[in-house]
């Protein structure tokens, strides 16, 4: 057992170390040739942070283990909303940009329901992942197009170090995200076989954390220096390549495309959508998540790995649990959110100039 978690933990270092490496000289090598800030911020950046995902995804499916790579996107994004942005939250109320709002959580909530519908008849298959990635390139089109009629460049990119150097960072930073990848799927299944439950119940837990460490530091750090709207988008734009690039790109790979859990349809996948569809109104008050929200956002998370867990070993206390949270945590809740943006609706509609 010891020498599972070690495994596992030791997988998840060396992917946040490629993850790092990747991101740093494709930035650099990028940059070196003349290519805008925003185009890397997009591409090379966007894709570097789903890296870990990508990598353990990709190594799970093609071992045989597809219920590790589902869980890990699902889980993933389920994770980044409720524990992320409940935890900078708390720290401090984020700040929500407009363009988040309109443009951003309206995808990520219809990447959301296009991950979900293609996945009902309990299979992506290789099809499914190219009209998932597909998605990824309009998306990616969309934004550039918008940044570059803004005239938005983004930050600089520094450019140090000679294009070879940059070049053996990229290609260290591969390598040690397979093999990162490779210790810590074979971490996780020892650790399920060990506890008994089951590889999707992994997937959706440690790994989904594991591989969105990047994203807790980046969240947390930007929340911590004030720079709250970095917080938001960071995780809305990580659910959203978790789903078109991660998904999409795995079910390509995968031979047979990746077989959908039962149990992850029947409720993982409408918690994830769920999840997604809450940020709308929530974002949409004020255009900040106070700290409350942040509050009830841990709490959900809390609440949801409970629940994962009582399932995994059907323990008494299951029913009783998911009878308190659908007939009373869950309407008071969807209750009072309701409220709140009925009230900011009549708000704005007090302060809109009269014709």
């Amino acid at each position: 057992m010891l020498t599972s978690i070690a495994l596992l933990l030791a997988g998840l270092v060396v992917l946040v170390l490629g993850a790092e490496l990747l991101v740093r000289g494709a930035s650099r090598l990028a940059a070196g040739f003349g290519i805008p800030a925003l185009v890397i911020g997009l591409t090379v950046v966007a894709f570097g942070t789903s890296a870990p995902e990508l990598a353990i995804a990709i190594g799970a499916a093609l071992r045989g283990e597809a219920d590790i790579a589902v869980g890990n996107v699902v889980g993933s994004n389920i994770f980044n909303v409720l524990l992320i942005l409940g935890l900078s939250a708390l720290i401090t109320p984020l700040v929500v940009s407009r363009q988040l709002v309109k443009l951003d959580v309206p995808i990520m909530v219809g990447a959301s329901v296009l991950a979900f519908a293609l996945a009902f008849d309990g299979r992506v298959d290789r099809l499914d992942g190219a009209v998932l990635f597909g998605a990824l390139l309009v998306y990616l089109a969309v934004l550039l197009r918008k940044g570059l009629r803004g005239g938005e460049d983004g930050e600089p990119v520094p450019t140090g170090g000679h294009w070879a150097v940059n070049l053996g960072g990229v290609v260290a930073g591969v390598a040690l995200l397979v093999v990162g990848a490779g210790w810590l799927v074979d971490g996780a299944v020892a650790i399920a076989l060990r506890l008994g439950v089951s590889e999707l119940v992994i997937g959706l837990t440690i790994v989904a954390a594991g591989t969105s460490m990047p994203e807790v530091a980046t969240s947390v750090v930007a929340a911590i220096r004030g720079q709250r709207d970095i917080a938001v988008g960071n995780v809305v734009g990580s659910n959203i390549f978790n789903l078109l690039s991660v998904l999409g790109l795995t079910a390509l790979v995968a031979p047979m495309g990746l077989a959908v859990p039962e149990a992850a349809l029947r409720f993982d996948f409408p918690v994830m959508l769920a999840v997604a569809i809450a940020c709308l109104p929530i974002f949409f008050v004020g255009y900040t998540i106070q700290r409350w929200e942040g509050a009830l956002f841990l709490g959900y998370y809390v609440a949801y790995t409970a629940y994962l867990i009582l399932a995994a070993t059907e323990h008494a206390a299951l029913p009783v649990f998911s009878l308190a949270m659908m007939a009373f945590v869950v309407p008071l809740t969807v209750m009072t959110l309701g409220v709140v943006l009925w009230r900011e609706i009549r708000r704005r509609r007090g302060l809109a100039p009269v014709a």
